[in-house]
């Protein structure tokens, strides 16, 4: 992983990822809902902090303000034994995964995160997101590229999940939500496709 400078430049070079990507707009948000892989599918209301989760034969009702709220049904039974905490958990990893996927450039000042610029080969400027609390995977860093408009185009991941680090993956197809928010909807690293579809954000009327 290379090594970063902290700082204002970095901070300012974060701002610039926010306004092409059109942050404010993204905070003003109140839904998202999108397919991850064509096997996940999400409803994220995000102005009450809830999500329904559904995968396989499963719906999960996720409550990310108070989990102790939160539900899961098989088949449209509710489950109510030991399972259901193993579920639940698996449901809020998979949104926790999934919806970085979505919204990443979206929490580069988020609570515990670090912000350093980087020299990259090419005589441009990278920059290098840690996360150090928060997600299901806390410590994993991302090194950002982007766009002369500072539009990202990938990033390489040093991520628990992977057993080896600097994976590229990269981020296209931006499109202009109905709330004004600016999500990629494809994604690739190794060569394969992450695919995103059903993509939609929007306000309450």
């Amino acid at each position: 992983m290379p090594e970063g400078k902290l700082g204002t430049e970095a901070d300012n070079f974060a701002l610039q990822i926010q306004k092409a990507v059109q942050h404010d707009k993204y905070v003003n948000t109140d839904y998202i809902q999108w397919s991850f892989r064509n096997k996940n599918h999400y409803l994220w209301d995000k102005k009450s902090g809830k999500v329904e989760v559904k995968w396989d034969d499963y719906k999960a009702n996720l409550d990310l303000q108070n989990h102790s709220n939160s539900t899961i049904s098989q088949n449209n039974k509710s489950i109510d034994n030991a399972e259901k905490d193993e579920l639940l958990e698996k449901a809020l990893s998979y949104f926790n995964n999934d919806s970085f996927w979505i919204v990443a450039p979206h929490k580069l000042f988020d609570t515990g995160v670090t912000r350093k610029i980087v020299d990259l080969e090419n005589g441009s400027k990278g920059l290098l997101i840690t996360y150090s609390s928060g997600g299901t995977t806390p410590g994993d860093s991302y090194l950002w590229k982007v766009d002369t408009n500072y539009l990202p185009t990938s990033y390489q991941m040093w991520v628990s999940l992977l057993p080896f680090g600097g994976i590229e993956a990269s981020w296209g197809n931006w499109t202009t939500t109905e709330s004004g928010a600016y999500l990629a909807q494809e994604h690739k690293a190794l060569g394969i496709g992450i695919p995103i579809s059903n993509l939609r954000a929007w306000n309450d009327e």
